[in-house]
């Protein structure tokens, strides 16, 4: 919209920044743009995508309770088999002595352990231990699926919120900051990002809840069996968390480049989908391609890099775990041997062992999800840490724009503080003029406008209309009041009823119909075989460009405004209907204040006022015969439009 690109020009936080890649240009087909950022602490970024669960805190803690009980049900199966080893080895044993044995004869690795010289293996006991131990684990099994119900409901809810956050965040974004950000890279934000984080959520949080129980769990069954193993099997803890911290330390900035070059490459292929027609009418197939591969090798490499680094996790920690066991085993077997122990016991802290590692490799194992989820909410809290629009005012009696009358007063303005685009203007528009604005590409024609729609805020002076400054309307209130036509016509995906209806919520048919007919809507919609429920797509390709544009000058009819903003907005329709669009605009315009911005100057001859603006000023103004009789700036403009150049 406007005719500068002031994101280029002004200074953004270093998470903010778009560059150029080298060698291409930053934004365009033939180049997306690259959003270099630094990369957030991994703790704090984790912290606070951990706080956006705290709406639903019971559901949270519910989760932590079936969880600890599901895990404690678990770690008290092993002590429970081990009795059952101990029933089997010690009815083998008491089978191998004469009944009547005394005590003092057995060995000493089996006296005191209750063996019964003479007596077999009690298959009975046996068997009621297992069914113990089966339904022990059946009890937990259901508990833990019931924990996982709970946390799903917790995990999708808060996504919802983050989403809802999100696009609340956006409506309150300024224009400057989409004009900034490629759109690729912003859709990345909300849909990729977002969908990681929940997939995050969903396969860590349960698992780290459970594996660091299980680790209290089973080092306090550790500690009941054998004070020294329990030790022993401690040794292997520091040395894991040694390697673990090394390896994420190596691999979080991997993830974070990652994802940066996915929302790169997202903002390449929208742009070159976006442009496909122009990239075929100037043959920059091959170039984007390139363009294309050279991104995608470079996600392929950061990928590559982040979850080869991140995997060494797991081999790591399964090696320092499988030491530990060969220790535990070695120092198991003698305690057994010198009777310090059981079987049975030695058993079940085996068990533990592994239940013990389990979780730690676990953990391990999930760093690189983790990671790449905690990378992902970085760039979603870029988002919802971005500078907002200056807050509303509240709606006031006397702000209600009836009358139009609109005048800047003293209005500075600049997208770079360095460069100033606006200073000291002041112009007075009156109820029922049209002020047409000419100049140069990139005099400030837009700008202006955009300034009374408040899509920029002014760095000095003030716009009022009827009186009441305009940074004391609600900006909906104030734009309720204004219909804008642009140059670049967008429709949305509907009927063609449903987008002139889009001006005006809860019009009825007739009010519909009647702004189609005095935009000359009606005279092609009965050419097509659905009429009024003819559906358009997003870019409207069923229709030719002058007809997508008698639509959004229907649609802004029918809004009934109170001023009127056109810029551009009869360049895409042929010179008949051009004409035939002027003389229902000059009914539409009759008790309203236009803008038109224009560059064909044979279309605001009749304008009450024309403004001529050179580098952010007005140079000259007045009416069309005034300004061509004193030869100036304006009549050079009209000049140039009818005469040739002649050449020898």
């Amino acid at each position: 919209m406007s005719e500068q690109t002031p994101g280029r020009a002004q200074e953004f936080k270093a998470t903010e920044r778009i560059e150029a890649p080298a060698g291409g240009p930053g934004r365009g087909p033939m180049g997306g743009g690259m959003v270099g950022q630094k990369a957030m602490d991994f703790g704090p970024s984790a912290r606070r995508l951990l706080t956006r669960l705290t709406p639903d805190r019971w559901p949270t803690v519910a989760v932590a309770v079936l969880t600890v009980a599901s895990v404690v049900l678990v770690s008290i199966g092993p002590r429970i088999l081990g009795h059952a080893t101990d029933l089997v080895f010690n009815g083998f044993i008491g089978r191998q002595f004469p009944a009547g044995t005394p005590d003092a004869e057995l060995p000493d690795a089996v006296r005191g352990q209750g063996v019964v010289a003479g007596e077999g293996v009690d298959f009975g006991a046996v068997g009621q231990v297992l069914l113990w131990v089966l339904a022990l684990y059946a009890v937990a099994a259901l508990v833990g699926w019931l924990a996982g119900y709970v946390l799903n409901g917790v995990v999708q809810r808060t996504v919802r919120r983050m989403r809802q956050d999100v696009e609340e965040k956006i409506n309150r974004l300024p224009l400057g900051y989409f004009d900034r950000s490629p759109r690729g890279e912003l859709l990345s934000r909300v849909t990729n990002d977002i969908d990681n984080i929940s997939t995050t959520l969903q396969q860590t949080m349960s698992q780290l809840l459970t594996s660091l129980t299980t680790v209290v769990a089973v080092l306090a069954m550790m500690f009941w069996i054998s004070p020294l193993l329990a030790l022993v099997a401690l040794v292997s803890v520091p040395l894991s968390l040694l390697v673990t911290r090394a390896i994420m330390k190596r691999s979080q900035g991997q993830f974070v480049a990652q994802w940066r070059r996915t929302g790169t490459l997202n903002a390449h292929i929208e742009e070159t989908f976006s442009g496909h027609a122009l990239v075929k009418v100037f043959g920059r197939q091959h170039e984007v391609e390139t363009e294309f591969a050279r991104q995608n090798d470079e996600l392929y490499d950061v990928s590559f890099r982040a979850q080869f680094v991140s995997g060494l996790i797991m081999p790591s920690m399964m090696f320092i775990g499988n030491l530990n066991y060969v220790v535990v085993a070695v120092i198991g077997a003698l305690r057994v041997a010198s009777g310090s122990l059981t079987l049975g016991e030695v058993q079940a802290f085996v068990q533990y062992t592994r239940q013990f590692t389990q979780p730690l490799t676990q953990v391990a194992s999930m760093a690189n999800l983790l990671q790449s989820g905690v990378a992902s909410a970085e760039r979603v809290f870029e988002l919802l840490d971005a500078d907002e629009e200056v807050p509303d005012a509240e709606p006031t009696a006397a702000g209600v724009v009836t009358r139009g009358e609109v005048a800047f007063e003293h209005v500075s303005f600049a997208y770079d503080a360095d460069r100033p685009l606006i200073t000291d203007l002041s112009l007075v528009a009156r109820p029922g003029q049209t002020v047409a604005i000419v100049g140069p590409t990139g005099a400030g024609k837009t700008t202006l406008v955009n300034l009374v729609m408040r899509f920029y805020e002014l760095d000095g002076g003030r716009i009022t209309i009827d009186g009441v400054d305009v940074t004391a309307l609600p900006r909906a209130a104030l734009r309720g009041r204004i219909g804008m036509v642009l140059q670049d016509t967008w429709l949305f995906g509907g009927t063609i009823r449903d987008n002139i209806a889009y001006g005006r919520p809860g019009a009825s048919e007739d009010d519909v119909l009647a702004a189609a007919r005095a935009t000359f809507v009606d005279r092609f919609v009965h050419s097509l075989p659905e009429g009024y429920d003819t559906v358009v797509d997003e870019e409207g390709s069923n229709l030719s460009a002058g007809e997508r544009q008698l639509v959004t000058i229907a649609r802004a009819f029918l809004t009934d405004p109170a001023l009127l903003i056109l810029d551009e907005a009869t360049s895409s329709v042929d010179t008949r209907t051009e004409l035939l669009v002027q003389q229902a605009m000059a009914a539409l315009r009759s008790d309203r204040t236009s803008f038109v911005i224009a560059h064909r100057l044979s279309t605001i001859r009749d304008a009450d006022l024309i403004l001529v603006m050179e580098d952010g000023a007005i140079v000259e103004q007045g009416m069309h015969a005034d300004l061509l009789a004193v030869g100036g700036a304006y009549a050079r403009l009209y000049q140039s439009q009818f005469a040739a150049a002649v050449h020898e």
